[in-house]
């Protein structure tokens, strides 16, 4: 907790997956997936609840059997297509039947194992410091994209962004960031209000570029499997 507001770990993970077989819990350095997640949440300094939000009732007997609260998803929230927004209303309203109702919502995906508690409390410290409503974590990208161009409906080039970027020197061009999936941090108060992970007043989380793996492949399980055996 952090001055007596009550924190939430939200961590959604659906059964079905038409990559990777039970990808949220396909096993990992001797853990299912999703393992990494609850534990990193549970460790944190300002999380006092974390939720698994499923379909599957394996996949809530594994999330119990880690820490977490199991919370059942019905079906129509669980397919690949349902955004994050109603699986958070959801969870929000399960635990208001148990008179729990936090002021903060931290959102997990168990995609993103590298994420540690330390990278959660760093995002926390920063999202406190600020006069943020939202925080989301990202990573750097390479200025020359704002050079890109999209074809607009009668066959022209335009700039992606506006026509002056794509001839303006790199060094000229501002900052950009990709959101890496790993943490959205958001009061309960801005979710309810934007209906979204994003307010009108959100920070970045900047993370390292080795931590963006977010598993969605059998070539990216390839590789944490790679990081896990290089890092033990």
């Amino acid at each position: 907790m952090f001055r007596n507001k009550k924190i939430l770990a939200i961590i959604p993970a659906r059964g079905g997956s038409k990559s990777i077989p039970k990808k949220n819990i396909v096993p990992l350095a001797g853990k299912p997936l999703i393992a990494w997640t609850i534990q990193a949440a549970l460790k944190s300094k300002y999380i006092d609840k974390v939720a698994v939000s499923s379909d599957s009732d394996e996949i809530l007997s594994i999330g119990k059997q880690y820490g977490a609260q199991p919370v059942k998803r019905p079906a129509h929230l669980a397919t690949d297509k349902a955004p994050p927004e109603p699986i958070v209303y959801h969870t929000l309203n399960h635990l208001k039947k148990e008179k729990y109702i936090p002021e903060i919502l931290i959102y997990l995906q168990p995609t993103s194992p590298l994420r540690t508690s330390k990278d959660i409390d760093e995002a926390f410290n920063k999202f406190f410091k600020s006069k943020a409503t939202a925080a989301i974590s990202v990573y750097e990208l390479d200025k020359k994209y704002l050079k890109a161009f999209l074809v607009n409906k009668d066959g022209f080039l335009k700039g992606s962004v506006n026509d002056e970027y794509p001839f303006m020197n790199r060094q000229m061009l501002p900052s950009i960031y990709m959101p890496n999936g790993a943490i959205y941090i958001i009061t309960r108060k801005a979710f309810i209000k934007f209906g979204r992970l994003l307010s009108d007043k959100t920070i970045p989380y900047i993370m390292p570029t080795e931590k963006n793996l977010d598993l969605d492949t059998l070539q990216d399980l390839y590789e944490l499997r790679k990081y896990f055996r290089k890092s033990k």
